[in-house]
């Protein structure tokens, strides 16, 4: 198939390039801006799939440069950044081509931010009393998701942890959205089906948590609940696919393309903010290492039993986008809980080696998470607790 064949091309947030074999467009894209150097910047597994080879191989015949960065695994953290910012400097690159999953996205675009800015990463903290300004020139960013999860493609921010106390800080600025994203569901066929799951279902909890947050933004609540509808129809084939992938290559494509729409969607409604999930699921990461959408996969149905209670009608119609008969809060959060059967995601926090002694310290990290702050309703940190203790012993 060639790269044009089937491809749809349109700009929100950003020009977005969709379709099976987008990535054989990053090269003229390169061209018409008259860019001849990039640096690829991936995490160490995605640089071993042989896609990987044939796409720097493509940049090369096509008379383009491409150096590759690849020192990014687990829950970034700025060491790997800071690491990154030097090879950006010695291969000399003009831009940089940001392939993977959420964790390469988010280290590329705080190299690119690092290439022109001084002092240490963490002085451009969003909200952080004093911060640097983002005043300076940032390297144009290309990126390509391998994953359909975080959506980071589209986003203006990035992750990072601090390499000692594992405490993700948040980088903001709109000049890291990425200038050209290349949406190819090729790039996902071979996703495990595990991995298929949780960054699924953190797409999913990324549309929720924006549909029931606090605020007025129509724009972002109509993504959310379009994203929420592909979820529902595309997820679990997704997983079950990625078990025994189909003989018919072009239904798997689909479907893999579906839930890549619904996790830049995600994204791209979460600027109107987040939830609980999203405090509980950092604390997670932070205190036990847990991957992100594991942990919002988890903590999903415990967290929504929370706040059906304050916004029941926004349930409905979350219920209603998830074609659920009747479409009740009861309904969409057992619904929650059938999705993560159906992928494979552990019911409890016990299951994915929470110990009950570490349910304090999570308590008191999530309380100092901003993302509860557009909750539906106030989070208390007794709340906190009882939330915890529910999704340790597996009472929704």
């Amino acid at each position: 198939m060639t790269a044009t064949a089937t491809m749809t091309r349109f700009n929100y947030p950003t020009r977005i390039h969709y379709g099976s074999g987008a990535r054989r467009l990053v090269a003229s894209a390169m061209q018409e801006n008259k860019w001849k150097h990039a640096l690829i910047v991936t995490d160490r597994g995605v640089v071993k799939l042989p896609f990987m080879t044939e796409f720097k191989g493509n940049l090369e015949q096509s008379g383009l440069k491409a150096d590759i960065f690849s020192e990014i695994w687990g829950n970034p953290v700025k060491s790997q950044v800071m690491a990154g910012v030097n090879a950006y400097k010695t291969s000399r690159a003009e831009l940089i081509i940001a392939v993977g999953g959420g964790a390469a996205l988010d280290v590329a675009k705080a190299i690119a931010l690092m290439i022109n800015h001084p002092g240490d990463l963490f002085d451009y903290e969003d909200g952080k009393p004093g911060a640097l300004p983002i005043n300076k020139a940032i390297p144009p960013i290309f990126a390509l998701p391998t994953t359909a999860g975080t959506g980071s493609e589209v986003g203006r921010s990035a992750v990072v942890s601090d390499d000692v106390t594992k405490v993700k800080k948040i980088i903001f600025d709109p000049k890291l959205l990425p200038a050209q994203v290349f949406v190819d569901p090729e790039l996902t066929l071979n996703l495990p089906a595990e991995v298929t799951a949780t960054t699924g279902m953190d797409a999913l909890t990324h549309l929720i948590e924006s549909f029931l947050a606090v605020g007025f933004h129509p724009m972002a609540d109509g993504i959310a609940l379009e994203g929420i509808r592909l979820c529902a129809e595309n997820l679990a084939r997704c997983v079950a696919m990625a078990k025994n992938p189909p003989r018919d290559r072009e239904e798997f494509l689909h479907v893999r393309g579906m839930m890549m729409n619904a996790a830049y969607m995600g994204a791209v409604s979460f600027q109107k903010g987040l939830g609980v999930t999203h405090s509980c699921a950092h604390a997670l990461s932070t205190v036990c290492d847990t991957h992100h959408g594991m942990a919002n996969a988890v903590l999903l149905p415990y967290t929504m039993k929370f706040n059906a209670k304050a916004v029941p009608e926004r349930f409905v119609r979350m219920a209603q986008a998830a074609g659920l008969s009747p479409a009740t809060p009861e309904a969409f959060i057992k619904w929650t809980i059938e999705l993560r059967k159906q992928t494979g995601i552990p019911h409890t926090l016990k299951d994915i080696g929470v110990q009950e002694s570490q349910l304090p310290n999570l308590v008191e990290v999530a309380l100092q998470d901003g993302c509860h702050q557009c909750n539906p309703c106030p989070v208390s940190e007794e709340d906190f607790r009882q939330i915890y203790k529910a999704a340790f012993e597996g009472k929704v």
